[in-house]
């Protein structure tokens, strides 16, 4: 298990080629959940503090996507399969 942290653009003191996984925590968040898409793009589901689910979408290390706020995993993952986050 792994602790990442972000300054909104991208992972801080991550390696090009470290992959985060089930169980990581990123901003005190843990992952919960995770969609990749292609070797480069990841979608991440997080959960939050509150237990609301936020998702980054990782290219690398970068975050080319947030959104956080939603009730449950299937809302979150449904809005990234639909292209809103």
């Amino acid at each position: 298990m792994a602790d990442y942290i972000s300054d909104g653009k991208k992972l801080l003191d991550v390696e090009y080629d470290v992959v985060v996984e089930l169980s990581d925590t990123i901003d005190g968040m843990r992952v919960i959940s995770k969609i990749e898409e292609s070797p480069n793009e990841t979608a991440l589901f997080l959960l939050e503090m509150g237990g609301f689910i936020s998702c980054y979408i990782l290219d690398e290390n970068y975050l080319v996507g947030r959104v956080s706020g939603f009730k449950d995993l299937s809302e979150a993952v449904e809005a990234y399969r639909d292209g809103e986050v």
